[in-house]
């Protein structure tokens, strides 16, 4: 498995589609980056479970990441390094499937994303 291309678990996708329809944003990318950079704020790291890519929605990773995919790398080594984590492929993978998931559970609590303001308010805390 590698960070070219991206699968979400069904659970995330039917996540994503209600925080498409509360926020207006219709791309995954936008909100799956929301999703990342939420979990890597979180001073703990993601708990160690087995997350399906059952899901029809795969994107790659320069899609994911658009033009800053570079800064996305950085930030997850960074993190990953800091987390005692060895930075191998399979690892960076792994971290970033957890980053990514926790990021869009925590921004799919019933309540929490309301609208594109709520999500903005997100980054506030």
């Amino acid at each position: 498995m590698s960070l070219k291309q991206i699968r979400l678990s069904t659970q995330a996708k039917e996540q994503l589609i209600r925080l498409k329809t509360r926020t207006g944003i219709t791309q995954w990318n936008i909100l799956c980056r929301w999703a990342f950079c939420l979990s890597l704020a979180e001073p703990t790291p993601p708990t160690p479970v087995e997350i399906p890519a059952d899901s029809n929605v795969e994107m790659s990773w320069t899609v994911f990441g658009g033009d800053c995919h570079e800064l996305y790398h950085a930030l997850l080594m960074e993190r990953v390094i800091r987390d005692g984590i060895e930075t191998t492929q399979d690892n960076l993978t792994r971290q970033f499937r957890l980053h990514l998931h926790r990021g869009i559970s925590y921004l799919a609590t019933p309540n929490k994303i309301r609208s594109i303001s709520d999500l903005i308010a997100t980054t506030m805390s």
